[in-house]
């Protein structure tokens, strides 16, 4: 038992792809906070992912953005209000997360270890998606709560 637990920790979890987003069981709904995590790293696997204030507002204004999402947390209010201001004036939905450290995580801006685990996460306030790659349960499902809101 001690080599499988061995086995199991030598492994290498890749560097570029973050820790995948933990599954709902069957027959439960999807969260939409997990619908979120999944949305944003299948974006970014695709290339469809801009991260900072100043790409976000490039991508506002070219009408490519499809979902804007916002730290809670960012202390910077002339921030808050360009990023609401200008998705409000090109009709782009726009989301909210408590933690401008785990939108940081989530958009892959962070280290992943050898236990799969994140390291040296940077904050990130802003975070625009521009394509969101392929079709799948969590897109639904954020879809639908942006319909809702």
């Amino acid at each position: 038992m001690a080599s499988e637990e061995a086995a199991v920790s030598t492994e290498a979890a890749p560097a570029a792809a973050p820790a995948p987003a933990p599954a709902p069981a069957l027959g439960e709904p999807m969260d939409v906070t997990t619908a979120l995590q999944l949305v944003l790293r299948k974006s970014l696997a695709h290339g469809g992912l801009v991260r900072g204030l100043h790409e976000a507002a490039k991508v506002i204004e070219k009408h490519a953005a499809q979902l804007c999402v916002l730290a809670e947390d960012c202390d910077q209010q002339d921030y808050v209000k360009l990023v609401k201001a200008l998705c409000a004036d090109h009709n782009v939905n726009m989301l909210t997360v408590p933690s401008a450290k785990t939108l940081g995580e989530w958009a892959g801006l962070c280290k992943i270890d050898s236990e799969g685990k994140a390291r040296k996460v940077v904050g990130c306030s802003c975070v625009v998606v521009k394509d969101f790659g392929e079709d799948h349960e969590g897109l639904h499902v954020v879809q639908q709560h942006v319909k809702a809101q």
